[in-house]
């Protein structure tokens, strides 16, 4: 693992000292490459997708089309192994049971002394696409944590878009996952190609509303590309994982949670912090010893930490804001309400980010990058919006107008108080 170590300053600068050396480990594609991709698909269609997929995913068993048959999944999540079935069953009850408890559904009507109202109500779109990588690996849990919350929310249509591998076929596990959640369409497409294919449709893809799902730098960046003409959830870059480690905490847990995130990648940032020097010397050594037996495990960058209390450590998580944050403290309850920016906390001794990221029932598609600071978790309300309906009677009009008509006369748009004060003359 790539590990260096930093020294305190304060919370903010030292933050901002491990943001930058991760940084310069991630190289995101060129634009003009990403755009050469938007034009293709949106002007050809179909064969560009399909060209892509060939070229990039399954060159030597590539998919006569896009479009997945229904019946794969059925099959697939038939073929499944019991076990694993029931895991991946308790997995969609518990982030399906998350998930409703986080939608309130309510109308509220608002009444406003000058006799008019105001409605305020929420409503899914119509259509999302989810993303769930694949090639290399399959992973069926973001198949699950990105379209339940989408059914829960009401969505009526969802496309799921996974790269085949390179047999030239989605991953039956994803299959299953997708069968599993009754996703309405499965595509065999990744990388940018398959976000823009999803947004603006194709000869056999009706575009959608929001796009949602975490990727690599070729999704991100055409994930970014949209966001001005269709949703998304985020601009998710590689996963994170923080650790605040206390003088009692067992650097072999520690370690084996951060070989655990090294899974992902050798982009994916790993930082511990800890009052005492010997704590991070017992991970260090702990992960080096761990992650020499685990072929999977990658460099991935390892930042150590020093602080100089536990405070200090908790503040310098509010200043990263890191996707994961576990806290390995023996009086973690008096921490936690003090974490105002991860994505999602793990709590005490037994938190480990992976119950997280499979079965616990929270949203493993989290923000980072330091996104934290303004954004959640996907869930429901990233497939809903809010709707509003005014209701004016006459005697309201007649109240409201001349308030429309002098202010929209002091802003230069004297057509505006025309058509508030029409209505005082047919009152």
């Amino acid at each position: 693992m790539n590990v260096k170590r930093f020294e305190w300053s304060d919370a903010r600068t030292t933050a901002g000292q491990v943001r930058g050396w991760v940084r310069t480990i991630s190289f995101p594609p060129d634009r003009d490459e990403v755009l050469a991709i938007f034009e293709r698909v949106t002007g050809v269609g179909d064969a560009a997708v399909l060209d892509y997929t060939r070229r990039l995913d399954a060159p030597e068993n590539p998919p006569s089309a896009i479009r997945v048959d229904s019946e794969a999944g059925r099959s697939a999540l038939a073929g499944l192994e019991p076990s694993l079935r029931e895991a991946m069953e308790v997995a969609a009850a518990n982030i399906q049971a998350v998930a409703e408890a986080q939608v309130g559904g309510e109308e509220h009507s608002v009444e406003l002394p000058q006799g008019h109202s105001v409605k305020l109500r929420e409503v899914p779109v119509a259509a999302t696409g989810v993303y769930a990588p694949g090639g290399r690996a399959a992973y069926p849990s973001t198949v699950l944590m990105c379209c339940i919350p989408a059914k829960v929310a009401g969505v009526e249509r969802i496309a799921l878009a996974s790269p085949p591998a390179a047999d030239g076929r989605v991953s039956p596990l994803v299959l299953a996952a997708a069968e599993l959640c009754g996703v309405d369409e499965v595509y065999a497409m990744g990388g940018a190609q398959a976000i823009f294919a999803l947004a603006y449709g194709t000869e056999s893809i009706d575009p959608v509303d929001v796009v949602v799902g975490p990727g690599n730098a070729w999704v991100r960046a055409a994930k970014e590309w949209i966001s001005g003409e269709r949703g998304i959830d985020s601009l998710a870059g590689p996963s994170e994982l923080m650790v605040v480690a206390g003088d009692g905490a067992d650097p072999e847990w520690i370690a084996l949670d951060l070989c655990a995130q090294a899974e992902h990648g050798e982009e994916s940032p790993l930082i511990v912090a800890a009052v005492e020097e010997q704590v991070l010397e017992a991970i260090e050594a702990a992960v080096a010893a761990l992650a020499a037996d685990r072929p999977s495990v990658t460099e991935a960058p390892l930042a150590l930490v020093q602080a100089p209390d536990t405070e200090a450590a908790v503040e310098l998580a509010n200043a990263y804001a890191p996707e994961h944050l576990e806290l390995f403290e023996e009086d973690v309850g008096l921490l936690v309400d003090r974490v105002r920016t991860a994505g999602c906390i793990f709590v005490g001794r037994n938190g480990a980010t992976a119950f997280g990221d499979y079965v616990a029932g929270s949203n493993h598609v989290l923000p980072t990058g330091g996104a934290g600071r303004f954004s959640g978790p996907l869930g429901p309300g990233t497939f809903r919006r809010r709707i509003s309906s005014v209701e004016v009677p006459p005697d309201a009009a007649a109240k409201l107008a001349p308030y429309v008509d002098a202010l929209a006369r002091a802003e230069g748009l004297p057509v505006h108080g025309e058509s508030a004060m029409i209505r005082v003359e047919e009152a």
